[in-house]
């Protein structure tokens, strides 16, 4: 799994921009203006996504290479190391998981206009 990989699985779902906003090397993938993905892209060692509290225990807990998000909520954000114990495949169903919570949070008229794009 590269950046490129990410930055193109996150780019293909509905909504979704790329930004810059803390620093040239912070990229961060938001649904209708709302984080739910960020890397640093000079390392790529890590990709940061929100997930359930419930979830995000259980994953600690299961993987070494999923640790609470590193400058975000711990409660609701997940760092999760690339080359580590955590399957490849696993980190894009996080992903999804984490786009899928975004876009629940959002209100009923930015849902209709996500899902109208």
């Amino acid at each position: 799994m590269n950046i490129e990989e990410v930055r193109n699985y996150c780019l293909s779902k509905k909504g979704v921009e790329e930004t810059l906003p803390f620093s040239p090397s912070v990229l961060v993938f938001k649904v209708v203006n709302k984080m739910f993905a960020l890397t640093d892209l000079d390392s790529f060692k890590y990709i940061n996504l929100k997930c359930a509290p419930e979830k995000a225990i259980d994953y600690r807990e299961t993987f070494q290479g999923i640790k609470p998000g590193f400058h975000m909520n711990k409660k609701h954000w997940n760092s999760v190391y690339v080359g580590s114990d955590v399957p490849e495949k696993f980190i894009y169903e996080l992903i999804d998981h984490s786009y899928s919570l975004v876009v629940q949070s959002l209100t009923k008229k930015a849902r209709e206009e996500l899902q109208n794009r």
